[in-house]
């Protein structure tokens, strides 16, 4: 009787029912390459376009956004793997959505490669309006001492670097893979306008008045909107100091994210991707403030179109990736190696 006492006390203590059997987790999604754009006008698709519109169009039409505590914006997977969300505009704002969508369990970047994309501009003897460029080197403009001109000797450098912060001011990205991207970039159509080539012609640099084309060089990021041609000369110098390739790229955010990627998963399969936009200085005999606050019809063209070479230069890797991906799960294969191209 104690025995079948015990048996009946048993079966009211669980139910009388069978133990639960907790359900699986959901796996993880398994990102083969994440698109980090920084900014959009409005809507993802049927308006301006601004950084992240061209991707959303290409990748996520049929993709429910999918929210992430701390990240300003949906992140959007497909099913082949390809993630992207709008990060926001500067180092704070595009690095703390980025860590927070790093450390969202659902997704798995042991093996994604990054593009982090958008706008800059660019120095008219190293390039153009339309043109778009992958970044050899991430370069932190605003990580150092600086002090006023006039307690400078005359036409000195008012930079200085600061000691110890070496770890977080540059960061070389991997050759082989931005040489596969440069590869994969070659004959992509670029799009041009009528304003832009009228608005080239007032430099007198060769780059400037050139046609867009795919370049790469450094890609200094400054939460300040540094612009005029002696701050765009202390941008040279500060990538020549740094032992980086020449400045042709003014942007707010690639080294932060860098950063903030490095120390989950390294800098090995990053790409920074821009588009310019904008000159970092004014034409000849044009004051920084009038390049600042031009008059109307005097500001640059070519927004949208070159919006629109991002979008088609950087899916040409993204696809590349995503269709060789078993080449490319461990690693950027070797340059001599037989991708398709």
């Amino acid at each position: 009787m104690r025995l079948l006492a015990a048996v009946l006390a048993a079966l009211v203590l669980t139910g009388g029912a069978k133990a639960q059997v907790p359900a699986p987790a959901t796996a993880p999604i398994k990102v083969k390459v994440f698109v980090a754009a920084m900014f959009e006008i409005g809507e993802n698709t049927g308006d301006r376009a601004g950084e992240f519109q061209p991707w959303y169009e290409r990748y996520w039409r049929q993709s429910p956004p999918k929210i992430v505590k701390g990240a300003l914006k949906p992140v959007y997977c497909n099913p082949e793997g390809v993630c992207g969300s709008t990060l926001g505009m500067g180092k704070v704002n595009a690095s703390a959505s980025m860590q927070a969508i790093l450390l969202d369990p659902a997704y798995d970047f042991s093996q994604t490669y990054f593009v982090l994309s958008g706008v800059g501009g660019t120095p008219p003897s190293r390039g153009t309006i339309g043109d778009v460029s992958w970044a050899t080197w991430l370069v932190d403009y605003d990580l150092g001492h600086r002090w006023a001109p006039e307690e400078n000797t005359p036409g000195a450098s008012t930079f200085m670097p600061r000691a110890g912060y070496e770890e977080y001011r540059r960061f070389k990205l991997d050759p082989t893979l931005v040489g596969w991207a440069v590869r994969w970039s070659k004959g992509a159509p670029m799009q041009d306008s009528d304003d832009a080539r009228r608005y080239r012609m007032r430099y007198a640099d060769a780059r400037a008045r050139a046609a867009p084309s795919v370049m790469v060089g450094t890609h200094m990021t400054g939460d300040t909107f540094f612009h005029g041609p002696g701050l765009s000369k202390e941008a040279q110098s500060i990538a020549k100091l740094y032992g980086a390739d020449d400045y042709v790229i003014t942007e707010m955010e690639a080294a932060a994210l860098a950063l903030v990627i490095k120390r989950q998963w390294g800098t090995g399969r990053i790409l920074s991707l821009r588009g310019a936009v904008n000159f970092d200085q004014g034409a000849p005999g044009e004051t920084t403030l009038q390049h600042l606050d031009p008059a109307p019809g005097q500001t640059a063209g070519g927004f949208a179109e070159t919006v629109a070479n991002i979008g088609v230069v950087g899916s040409r890797v993204v696809d590349h990736i995503v269709a060789e991906w078993p080449r490319w799960r461990d690693g950027p294969p070797p340059p001599h190696e037989g991708c398709k191209t």
